[in-house]
């Protein structure tokens, strides 16, 4: 691939992984008769299926058996392992209880909770304009906890866990399909042993809702693995000022099909808290523009200097 076409490749790749997360609560609206501890099996047993697949295509097997190889790897793989389990978790019950909005909350909040533990883990130092952005998201947040009629716990859940896992995934050295396919297959015993004993009980609702649902849980390893394989693509080929924008394409369109298509209200509460935040991702994507763009300036050579 040339230079030329990495950035527009990278741009459809981030477009599907974003769309398609956006698109999500679609999918599992299919699929809301399936207890959600059912799908998650489902979820991580079709993905491990899926994974193994490709892994075994690309023949990337030896880097699985190196990473399983070191400790400190598994660790920190067993780590985000919980992580993702609980993230996706969360996500399935925010849409089999009708809490799309709060899933989307949860996605906004979760740059801005990145940014938090930059600073308590890493040390990293903010600007004002990051420090603005954080006042606001704590304002809308105190709110929504104070004046909403439910604490937003899965909001909460979504953003934390999904920000940790970032966190330990950027420390771990694993490639992500390789990273990805090592959770899965952590997870997979748990899952699979699961979905045996329900069955065993005559409880596994697997083949008992119909075809059209049936094929729906049977492609959770198919929705759950392909966004996050373009997102690994874009990740290679768009700077990371481009992929902040997109990333917010995910809990805009969840928050929309939340209200115009599933019908949730949106609460008096949350029109006022979702602005601060709102508000608050503005700021912070501007900053980030303006940063990077001055870092360009720094390096850009002096072409008076050159000739000289």
């Amino acid at each position: 691939m040339t230079t030329s076409t990495r950035p527009h490749a990278g741009l459809v790749y981030g477009l599907a992984a974003y769309g398609l997360w956006g698109l999500m609560p679609l999918y599992f609206r299919i699929v809301a008769e399936v207890v959600p501890l059912e799908l998650l099996a489902h979820r991580i047993v079709w993905s491990v299926v899926l994974l193994a697949g490709l892994l075994t295509i690309l023949r990337r097997w030896p880097q699985v058996w190196a990473c399983l190889g070191q400790p400190r790897v598994c660790a920190l793989l067993v780590a985000s392992t919980v992580l993702i389990a609980i993230n996706w978790y969360v996500f399935i019950v925010g849409v089999s209880t009708k809490q799309v909005v709060q899933n989307s909350l949860g996605y906004f909040v979760n740059p801005l909770f990145s940014i938090l533990l930059g600073v308590v883990v890493f040390r990293e130092r903010l600007r004002g304009a990051q420090w603005v952005a954080l006042a606001l998201a704590s304002c809308g947040l105190a709110y929504l906890i104070h004046a909403g009629d439910t604490f937003p716990w899965i909001a909460l859940s979504l953003a934390a866990s999904f920000s940790l896992y970032g966190l330990i995934r950027k420390v771990a050295p694993v490639e992500s399909l390789v990273g990805l396919t090592i959770e899965t297959m952590f997870l997979t015993p748990l899952a699979a042993g699961a979905l045996v004993f329900w069955a065993a009980r005559g409880e596994l609702m697997l083949g008992t809702l119909g075809t059209p649902v049936d094929s729906a849980v049977l492609a959770s390893g198919v929705v759950t693995a392909v966004p996050l394989l373009c997102f690994g693509a874009a990740a290679r080929r768009l700077p990371l000022s481009t992929m902040g924008f997109i990333q917010y394409l995910a809990p805009t369109l969840q928050f929309l099909i939340a209200v115009l298509v599933l019908g949730e209200p949106f609460l008096p509460a949350q029109r006022v808290g979702f602005p601060f935040i709102w508000s608050a991702l503005v700021i912070v994507t501007v900053d980030a523009l303006l940063a990077r763009r001055a870092r360009g300036r720094e390096i850009v050579p002096n072409p008076v200097a050159e000739v000289s």
